[in-house]
Protein backbone atom coordinates (compact mmCIF):
# COMPACT_ATOMS: atom_id res chain seq x y z
CA UNK A 1 0.00 0.00 0.00
CA UNK A 2 1.17 3.38 -0.80
CA UNK A 3 1.76 5.65 2.12
CA UNK A 4 -0.17 8.90 2.38
CA UNK A 5 1.77 11.97 3.43
CA UNK A 6 0.17 15.18 4.62
CA UNK A 7 2.03 18.28 3.36
CA UNK A 8 1.36 21.61 5.04
CA UNK A 9 4.04 23.65 3.27
CA UNK A 10 1.46 25.76 1.43
CA UNK A 11 -0.39 26.61 4.62
CA UNK A 12 2.87 27.61 6.29
CA UNK A 13 3.68 29.99 3.46
CA UNK A 14 0.20 31.52 3.58
CA UNK A 15 0.40 32.05 7.32
CA UNK A 16 3.78 33.68 6.96
CA UNK A 17 2.39 35.99 4.30
CA UNK A 18 -0.55 36.95 6.50
CA UNK A 19 1.74 37.66 9.44
CA UNK A 20 4.04 39.70 7.20
CA UNK A 21 1.15 41.73 5.83
CA UNK A 22 -0.16 42.30 9.36
CA UNK A 23 3.26 43.55 10.49
CA UNK A 24 3.52 45.87 7.49
CA UNK A 25 0.04 47.31 8.11
CA UNK A 26 0.69 47.80 11.83
CA UNK A 27 4.06 49.42 11.11
CA UNK A 28 2.50 51.76 8.52
CA UNK A 29 -0.27 52.83 10.90
CA UNK A 30 2.16 53.32 13.74
CA UNK A 31 4.56 55.37 11.61
CA UNK A 32 1.63 57.51 10.40
CA UNK A 33 0.57 58.17 13.99
CA UNK A 34 4.14 58.96 15.04
CA UNK A 35 4.70 61.32 12.10
CA UNK A 36 1.34 63.01 12.70
CA UNK A 37 2.17 63.54 16.36
CA UNK A 38 5.58 64.90 15.39
CA UNK A 39 4.13 67.37 12.90
CA UNK A 40 1.51 68.47 15.44
CA UNK A 41 4.17 68.97 18.12
CA UNK A 42 6.37 70.93 15.70
CA UNK A 43 3.47 73.17 14.72
CA UNK A 44 2.57 73.86 18.34
CA UNK A 45 6.22 74.58 19.15
CA UNK A 46 6.37 77.11 16.31
CA UNK A 47 3.19 78.79 17.57
CA UNK A 48 4.64 79.03 21.08
CA UNK A 49 7.90 80.49 19.76
CA UNK A 50 6.12 83.05 17.57
CA UNK A 51 3.74 84.11 20.33
CA UNK A 52 6.62 84.36 22.80
CA UNK A 53 8.58 86.56 20.40
CA UNK A 54 5.51 88.76 19.89
CA UNK A 55 5.00 89.15 23.63
CA UNK A 56 8.68 89.67 24.45
CA UNK A 57 9.45 92.19 21.72
CA UNK A 58 8.13 95.67 21.19
CA UNK A 59 6.65 96.78 17.87
CA UNK A 60 7.32 100.48 18.42
CA UNK A 61 10.48 102.57 18.48
CA UNK A 62 11.56 106.18 18.82
CA UNK A 63 12.32 107.95 15.55
CA UNK A 64 14.74 110.80 16.12
CA UNK A 65 15.27 112.75 19.31
CA UNK A 66 13.16 113.15 22.44
CA UNK A 67 12.42 116.79 23.27
CA UNK A 68 11.70 118.13 26.72
CA UNK A 69 9.61 121.29 26.87
CA UNK A 70 9.45 123.89 29.59
CA UNK A 71 6.37 126.07 29.37
CA UNK A 72 7.52 128.37 32.17
CA UNK A 73 4.68 127.37 34.50
CA UNK A 74 6.81 124.97 36.52
CA UNK A 75 9.82 127.14 37.49
CA UNK A 76 12.21 126.24 34.68
CA UNK A 77 11.54 122.53 34.84
CA UNK A 78 10.53 120.15 32.07
CA UNK A 79 6.80 119.58 32.05
CA UNK A 80 6.30 118.00 28.61
CA UNK A 81 7.87 115.47 26.26
CA UNK A 82 7.57 115.39 22.50
CA UNK A 83 8.76 112.48 20.37
CA UNK A 84 7.94 110.56 17.20
CA UNK A 85 7.02 106.88 17.19
CA UNK A 86 7.06 104.36 14.37
CA UNK A 87 6.93 100.60 13.96
CA UNK A 88 10.02 98.43 14.09
CA UNK A 89 10.94 96.41 10.99
CA UNK A 90 8.26 93.77 10.63
CA UNK A 91 6.41 95.04 13.68
CA UNK A 92 2.68 94.48 14.03
CA UNK A 93 0.34 97.51 14.00
CA UNK A 94 -0.24 99.09 17.42
CA UNK A 95 -3.60 100.44 18.56
CA UNK A 96 -2.91 103.67 20.45
CA UNK A 97 -6.49 103.85 21.64
CA UNK A 98 -5.55 100.97 23.97
CA UNK A 99 -1.97 102.06 24.69
CA UNK A 100 -1.19 103.43 28.14
CA UNK A 101 1.71 105.50 29.43
CA UNK A 102 3.30 105.71 32.87
CA UNK A 103 5.55 108.54 34.04
CA UNK A 104 8.17 107.86 36.73
CA UNK A 105 10.69 110.06 38.49
CA UNK A 106 12.22 110.23 41.96
CA UNK A 107 9.07 111.57 43.56
CA UNK A 108 6.11 110.17 41.61
CA UNK A 109 4.68 107.35 39.54
CA UNK A 110 1.74 108.58 37.50
CA UNK A 111 -0.53 107.11 34.84
CA UNK A 112 -1.07 109.42 31.88
CA UNK A 113 -4.52 109.55 30.33
CA UNK A 114 -5.28 109.99 26.66
CA UNK A 115 -6.34 113.60 26.20
CA UNK A 116 -8.73 112.80 23.37
CA UNK A 117 -10.37 109.71 24.93
CA UNK A 118 -10.36 108.10 21.49
CA UNK A 119 -11.56 104.63 20.57
CA UNK A 120 -10.08 102.11 18.15
CA UNK A 121 -12.70 103.04 15.55
CA UNK A 122 -12.14 106.81 15.75
CA UNK A 123 -11.45 108.29 12.33
CA UNK A 124 -9.52 111.31 13.65
CA UNK A 125 -7.50 111.16 16.88
CA UNK A 126 -5.41 114.30 16.46
CA UNK A 127 -5.22 116.98 19.12
CA UNK A 128 -4.90 120.51 17.81
CA UNK A 129 -1.45 121.09 19.33
CA UNK A 130 0.58 120.79 22.54
CA UNK A 131 -1.50 123.45 24.26
CA UNK A 132 -4.66 121.47 23.52
CA UNK A 133 -3.15 118.42 25.20
CA UNK A 134 -1.98 120.39 28.24
CA UNK A 135 -5.41 122.03 28.57
CA UNK A 136 -6.90 118.64 29.44
CA UNK A 137 -5.12 118.64 32.82
CA UNK A 138 -1.98 117.18 34.31
CA UNK A 139 -0.49 113.83 33.28
CA UNK A 140 -2.08 113.55 29.86
CA UNK A 141 -0.80 112.56 26.44
CA UNK A 142 -2.06 112.99 22.93
CA UNK A 143 -1.23 112.53 19.26
CA UNK A 144 -0.50 115.94 17.79
CA UNK A 145 0.59 114.87 14.29
CA UNK A 146 0.43 111.84 11.99
CA UNK A 147 2.77 111.53 9.01
CA UNK A 148 2.72 109.16 6.02
CA UNK A 149 -1.01 108.53 6.40
CA UNK A 150 -3.13 109.72 3.50
CA UNK A 151 -6.20 107.61 4.22
CA UNK A 152 -7.28 108.48 7.77
CA UNK A 153 -6.09 109.82 11.09
CA UNK A 154 -7.09 106.82 13.18
CA UNK A 155 -5.44 105.46 16.30
CA UNK A 156 -3.84 102.44 14.60
CA UNK A 157 -0.12 102.94 14.03
CA UNK A 158 0.64 101.01 10.86
CA UNK A 159 3.62 100.41 8.60
CA UNK A 160 5.42 103.60 7.48
CA UNK A 161 3.20 105.81 9.67
CA UNK A 162 4.70 108.14 12.26
CA UNK A 163 2.86 109.41 15.33
CA UNK A 164 4.10 112.58 17.04
CA UNK A 165 3.26 112.21 20.73
CA UNK A 166 3.12 114.95 23.31
CA UNK A 167 3.05 113.94 26.98
CA UNK A 168 2.31 116.59 29.59
CA UNK A 169 3.06 116.31 33.30
CA UNK A 170 2.89 119.51 35.30
CA UNK A 171 3.16 118.57 38.97
CA UNK A 172 5.72 117.42 39.88
CA UNK A 173 7.71 118.32 36.78
CA UNK A 174 11.26 117.22 35.99
CA UNK A 175 13.94 119.36 37.59
CA UNK A 176 17.44 120.00 36.27
CA UNK A 177 19.70 116.91 36.19
CA UNK A 178 16.80 114.69 37.26
CA UNK A 179 16.38 111.24 35.74
CA UNK A 180 12.94 110.06 34.69
CA UNK A 181 11.23 107.53 32.45
CA UNK A 182 8.09 107.29 30.37
CA UNK A 183 6.87 103.75 29.80
CA UNK A 184 4.60 102.98 26.84
CA UNK A 185 2.42 99.89 27.23
CA UNK A 186 0.80 98.71 23.98
CA UNK A 187 -2.10 96.21 24.10
CA UNK A 188 0.12 93.48 22.58
CA UNK A 189 3.85 93.08 23.00
CA UNK A 190 6.42 94.27 25.46
CA UNK A 191 6.46 97.73 26.98
CA UNK A 192 8.75 100.37 25.54
CA UNK A 193 10.64 102.55 28.00
CA UNK A 194 11.99 106.04 27.36
CA UNK A 195 14.64 106.84 29.96
CA UNK A 196 16.18 110.30 29.91
CA UNK A 197 17.84 112.92 32.13
CA UNK A 198 17.06 116.61 32.24
CA UNK A 199 19.96 118.90 31.36
CA UNK A 200 21.75 121.04 33.90
CA UNK A 201 20.28 124.19 32.41
CA UNK A 202 16.72 123.88 31.20
CA UNK A 203 15.58 125.89 28.20
CA UNK A 204 12.19 126.22 26.53
CA UNK A 205 13.04 123.23 24.27
CA UNK A 206 15.67 120.69 25.27
CA UNK A 207 17.07 117.63 23.49
CA UNK A 208 17.16 114.86 26.08
CA UNK A 209 19.76 112.09 26.21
Amino acid sequence: MSKLFNSDEAFTGLEAAIVLIAFVVVAAVFSYVVLGAGFFTTQKSQEVVYSSVDMASSSIEILGDVYGNSTGTSSASIDGLQFVLGLTAGGAPVDFAQTTMVFKNDSAIKDLINSSSVSSSSSDVLDANKAAVAAQGTYVWGIIDIDNDDSDKGALLENQEQFTIYAYFDTPAVAANERFSLELKPPVGASYGIKRQAPEKIKAVNILY
